[in-house]
């Protein structure tokens, strides 16, 4: 029958009537929840213009919010940082010839990857003031990169092995057959392939991290969600500050989701040819130099 598929045969003249009366009550329903919430918010005086004046002023973002922006960054960058590292560690450990390598190594990704962030957070928190680990105006902030490193660098060890385990076995007896070593092998042929497959799973992941730095609220890291309360809290504006810190993570997350586009377009796209010692690797094969 014309327009229909493997999955499931094309509707028919009364079906899409149907369809189509069901998304039109759908649509109507919606239109009327969002004039009926922005009604209660205008008779409760939240959409005022003098809500919305202290964000149009620079004394709110150089005392609240860039301040706290500035925290989710660098917490998020330096936690991605060393997630990627540990996650490579763990990964490949968990690919060991070394059975209590793969142990302590898959041991380790799937208690941090079960354990909350938050719960990781105030653990590490709490362990790094009893011990003085860090100056008491760092803790905050250190507890947060560690949680944040913990858990995404479990499930970034887990992006990395499943990528290497899809690479086709040729890979791997193509670099023994050349005499190359395990590290050799991991290190120049299957690494930089995984890395690659498994591209727009890792920055999904670095997303989160970005997102999941808001979770050090709890433990009074100072970070953007944190600032925007705080900037409610003395202008009274809690709905509005809330709505500029939402428009703020939105943007924040565009941008380092568009540069992951970018980044693995041009990964993707670049050189399909590359050379290792006396071997060429074209198009996800190996043949030996002539």
């Amino acid at each position: 029958m014309s327009g229909a598929t493997v999955l499931y045969d094309a509707p028919g003249p009364k079906a899409r009537r149907r369809n189509t009366m069901i998304a039109i009550a759908f649509g109507v329903i919606l239109i009327a929840v969002a004039v009926y919430v922005l009604v209660a918010l205008a008779d409760n005086g939240q959409l005022t213009a003098d809500k919305w004046d202290p964000f149009i002023t620079a004394t709110t973002w150089t005392t609240y919010l860039l301040p706290g922006l500035w925290g989710t960054i660098k917490a998020a960058v330096l936690s991605i940082v060393f997630a990627l590292i540990l996650g490579a560690l763990l990964g490949i450990g968990r690919l060991s010839d070394h059975r209590w390598v793969r142990i302590l190594s898959g041991g380790t990704v799937e208690i941090f990857r079960a354990i909350p962030v938050l719960i990781l957070m105030i653990f590490a928190y709490y362990l790094f003031a009893e011990y003085a680990v860090f100056p008491a105006e760092q803790l905050a902030f250190a507890a947060v990169v560690t949680g944040l490193t913990l858990y995404n660098g479990s499930v970034i060890a887990e992006i990395l092995r499943s990528g290497i385990n899809s690479l086709p076995r040729g890979q791997v007896e193509a670099a023994n057959s050349l005499g190359m070593r395990k590290s050799q092998t991991m290190r120049m042929v299957l690494l930089p392939q995984s890395i690659t497959a498994m591209l727009p799973a890792l920055i999904s992941q670095m997303v989160i991290a970005l997102k999941d730095s808001a979770l050090g609220y709890a433990i009074g890291y100072i970070e953007v969600v944190r600032s925007g309360i705080q900037s409610a809290s003395y202008y009274g504006n809690y709905l509005p500050a809330l709505v500029v810190v939402a428009v703020v993570m939105i943007i924040l997350n565009f941008g380092l989701s568009t540069l992951a586009t970018v980044v693995e377009r041009r990964v993707r796209e670049g050189k399909r040819k590359g050379t290792i010692g006396d071997v060429t690797i074209e198009d996800d094969a190996i043949t030996a130099d002539r």
